[in-house]
């Protein structure tokens, strides 16, 4: 129980450090283009290659293959073989889906941007076939990523994201040197693919992993990878389905909805990146490896502690972004193209967002959980649920609340995730009620101390105001933890 906190901890400290850096990216990009057409265009350009690294790489395949690698270390077979198996198909596979990328961008985005003027069209179009070799290099680095978990080697992979940020940023910062400047940043984002992949060569070297080219799609292996794999690629392209009607719809909304919603969505993903993702990437290996023994004490025991541990950390986090979400927005953002009015709009939606943070967090660790058992279907069945609760609240909502609708229904659609998978999972999971109201209390604690400290620091600068404000939050929760006895959940997965 203390090596999965001591893992969660060194993770959330390298995805808080990616996360810093993609607000840095976030910034730069929101100094240049602002909440323009220009950053819509990308974003939709960019929906594609991004539905594909999370369905073909750093979702499903990662998901499917650290189960399967961590099997064949378990029993001592040749897990390498497996690995330089999955790689060198990923080699032939990769070029085939790039190069179809490319040819079929003019057909597939003016479906997935149907309120796109002419121009912006084109632009989107052209950024698409520049973005598409991103996918292959995130391919490969997800197999990686899956390595180094399972050898519990987290941190390099977790830290990875990193160079990607850096790529973004650095072409944002060279961006009035490509024409149209936009192109800067496409370019920017192939670059850091290409750094977050080659971060982690050095760690895979020190743990004495070696490629061989090997191509056996029948090795026992890829069987295994396959049977988890397919249900969860239908899974993922389901939840999908919930960015493609939030981006048709938000196509419609006028210049700046879809950045306005991406920008929004940065922020209601820090908490899930640093600390939800961080807990369910410790979780998967351990869930497996229990599995693989037969133990069930131990996994639901990993397993009621990864979900406490979730809670402790994602319920203040909703809370003190709520109180303080309009002044990092203004602090992030609000510089260079981005307006007031853009602030404003981009609160409003977080907002709501926010609702969909704690369900979020949840489903990260009851999929993991799934996925370890091998029993993928279920999580296809939540997500089938989910979407149609999602794709049901975008017509009902954007009408009356425009972009905050399409935010609502993400927030619904994670609510109704998370019961599906918690009621199946019900049996497996030993949880701690008392331990939730204690959590609770320091919230409500934590809400009380930031807005007072607010009030007592108006008239100081924002960034002052802002930062003065989060510090006391953060030291009056783990303080309340303290005393209670909550830090226990983290460190030993028990309460007094």
């Amino acid at each position: 129980m203390k090596r999965l906190a001591r893992d969660v901890i060194l993770l959330a400290l390298a995805t808080g450090i990616s996360r810093v850096f993609g607000l840095f990216r976030d910034m730069t990009i929101a100094d240049r283009f602002g909440a323009g057409a220009a950053y819509d265009a990308f974003l939709i350009a960019f929906f594609l290659p991004h539905f594909l690294r999370r369905l073909l790489a750093e979702g499903a395949l990662s998901t499917a293959f650290i189960p399967a690698y961590t099997d064949a270390l378990v029993t001592d077979r040749d897990a390498d073989r497996l690995a330089s198996n999955v790689l060198s198909l990923l080699l032939v596979l990769f070029p085939g889906v790039v190069a179809a990328g490319v040819i079929l961008a003019p057909y597939y985005l003016p479906f997935l941007a149907t309120g796109f003027p002419p121009d912006k069209l084109r632009l989107s179009i052209h950024l698409a076939q520049v973005l598409f070799p991103f996918i292959a290099l995130v391919g490969f680095a997800a197999v990686f990523m899956g390595i180094l978990n399972a050898h519990h080697r987290f941190f390099p992979a977790a830290a990875a994201p990193v160079m990607f940020n850096l790529g973004m940023i650095g072409g944002a910062l060279l961006a009035p040197r490509f024409s149209p400047p936009i192109l800067g940043l496409a370019v920017g984002a192939l670059v850091g693919g290409a750094g977050q992949l080659l971060f982690q060569v050095p760690a895979l070297i020190r743990i004495g992993f070696r490629f061989r080219f090997t191509l056996l799609p029948l090795h026992p292996g890829v069987r295994q990878m396959g049977r988890l794999m397919a249900p969860a690629v239908l899974g993922l392209a389901v939840t999908q389905v919930n960015l493609l009607v939030d981006n048709k719809l938000a196509s419609y909304l006028g210049t700046g909805a879809i950045s306005s919603l991406q920008y929004a969505m940065r922020l209601f993903q820090l908490p899930l990146g640093m600390f939800a993702v961080s807990i369910a990437t410790a979780l998967l290996p351990r869930l497996s490896r229990a599995v693989a023994r037969g133990d069930d004490r131990e996994f639901a025991a990993q397993l009621r502690q990864g979900i406490e541990g979730g809670m402790f950390l994602l319920l203040p986090a909703m809370v003190g972004l709520y109180a303080v979400g309009h002044e990092v927005i203004a602090l992030l953002f609000q510089h260079g193209s981005f307006t007031p009015g853009d602030t404003l709009r981009t609160t409003q939606i977080l907002y709501f967002y926010i609702i969909g943070i704690l369900p979020y967090g949840l489903v990260y660790a009851f999929t993991r959980a799934f996925y370890a058992l091998g029993r993928t279907g279920i999580p296809l069945l939540a997500s089938t649920g989910a979407v149609a609760a999602n794709v049901a609240f975008d017509l009902l909502l954007v009408g009356p609340l425009g972009a905050r609708g399409l935010a609502l229904a993400t927030a619904i659609s994670g609510i109704v995730n998370a019961a599906i998978l918690g009621t199946a999972l019900a049996r497996r999971i030993e949880f701690d009620w008392a331990a939730l109201g204690k959590i609770v209390i320091g919230c409500g604690i934590l809400y009380a101390g930031v807005i007072g400290v607010k009030a007592g620091m108006r008239t100081l600068p924002l960034g002052a105001e802002t930062f003065g404000a989060i510090l006391a939050g953060v030291a009056i929760y783990i303080g309340y933890a303290r005393v209670t006895g909550l830090l226990r959940l983290v460190s030993r997965g028990q309460t007094e």
